[in-house]
């Protein structure tokens, strides 16, 4: 068994890593194109070819990690139709790998190939994605959303708070910051504005440039505003710079465990945290869906093919991933929209592919 799994094994990885380099190239040609039309707008000094030729490269751990389930599906389906077209599969059976033994012998395969995609999303993607973001605002402008950047929410001990970060430069510095404190009323006891601020040590933001506004009521019909101008201010909060990211960024390409914290944070805060929820389902499911693909490429050793069949079949296996991968899109918006369960949302697409897998296998291994 040593042997056959050996054989398995290295014919596996090598299509699927033959498959994925084919896919990544390809990626790789379309966001360089795309990236072409920034290329020199700001001068001289600006986005350049390099740039753009950096900033691609920094985005291949992304794309492997959105890609590895359906090479692994391709793949994986190649190698056994190979193999049952050859007659090799059959000679195979014969030497004792039966159905279940080759069920276990390709989900140990899957497992690895979990492990590498959780791996590549959880570590490898978040950084190299966050390093090619701030990279194009180096060159091309602040990291933002909208007209008005990202809003948070904070509540505290006495007081609530309400911040603003309009934008996110290069260095990971926060620019355009303001802060709306209110008290256990809910009435306006403060606005904080500054220039530009960054995550200090401990659980605090450093401010600098900062203009303060306070307001008091001395009675029912007189008010009090003080105006103060500091050159810097030490604000504590718990806000992170995950959090900020999170607000600034695809939550898609976060760290789980940041995700986990940032819903921890809208919760805590009485903020809706339904898109945050099911992307953070969908990055733990998501890595046992190559465990799904390699069961329902099994199958495929079962076949009976003519000559040239086997293109059929490989073609029907990128149909197959090219629809989980829409599948799993589908089933976020519409979670969203319609305030579905979020781990329900992010395991739906998976669990049918595995009935349907399932099937499969039962009625061509098991009845046939």
């Amino acid at each position: 068994m040593r042997t056959l799994r050996r054989l398995i094994y290295g014919e596996v990885l090598a299509a699927v890593g033959f498959v994925t380099l084919g896919f990544l190239a390809l990626f790789f040609f379309f966001d360089f194109v795309d990236e072409l039309r920034w290329v020199g707008q700001k001068g001289a000094a600006g986005y350049q070819l390099s740039h753009a030729l950096l900033y691609v490269t920094l985005m291949i751990p992304s794309h492997l990690y959105e890609l590895l389930p359906i090479t692994v599906l391709i793949g994986t389906i190649f190698v056994m139709a190979r193999l049952a077209q050859s007659s090799e599969y059959t000679i195979l059976r014969t030497s004792g790998l039966g159905p279940w033994r080759a069920l276990g012998t390709l989900l140990l395969l899957g497992a690895a190939f979990v492990v590498l995609t959780f791996a590549t999303g959880d570590y490898l993607a978040p950084l190299t994605d966050r390093t090619a973001q701030l990279l194009k605002s180096r060159y091309l402008g602040n990291i933002t959303v909208g007209q008005t950047g990202a809003w948070l929410k904070e509540r505290q001990t006495y007081h609530a708070y309400a911040v603003n970060v309009n934008a996110l430069g290069a260095d990971g510095e926060m620019r355009g910051i303001k802060i709306f404190e209110f008290n256990n009323k809910g009435l306006l006891v403060s606005l904080t504005q500054s220039d530009k601020g960054r995550f200090g040590p401990g659980d605090a933001w450093q401010l600098e440039s900062v203009q303060r506004n306070e307001f008091s009521l001395r009675s029912a019909e007189q008010s009090r505003l003080e105006r103060l101008h500091l050159p810097t201010l030490r604000w504590p909060t718990s806000i992170s710079a995950e959090m900020v990211s999170v607000a600034l960024l695809k939550p898609d390409r976060m760290k789980t465990i940041d995700l986990f914290q940032y819903i921890q944070h809208l919760d805590a805060n009485g903020q809706t945290a339904q898109r945050y929820e099911i992307e953070f389902w969908k990055k733990v499911f998501y890595p046992l869906s190559c465990l799904v693909m390699v069961v329902l490429a099994l199958p495929f050793a079962y076949l009976h093919f003519r000559a040239g069949g086997i293109a059929t079949y490989v073609f029907g296996g990128v149909m197959i991933g090219i629809s989980f991968f829409l599948l799993n899109n589908v089933f976020s918006y519409m979670g969203t929209l319609q305030n579905w369960l979020p781990w329900f949302t992010a395991a739906a697409p998976g669990m049918l592919y595995s009935v349907f897998s399932l099937a499969a296998f039962g009625w061509l291994v098991l009845r046939r």
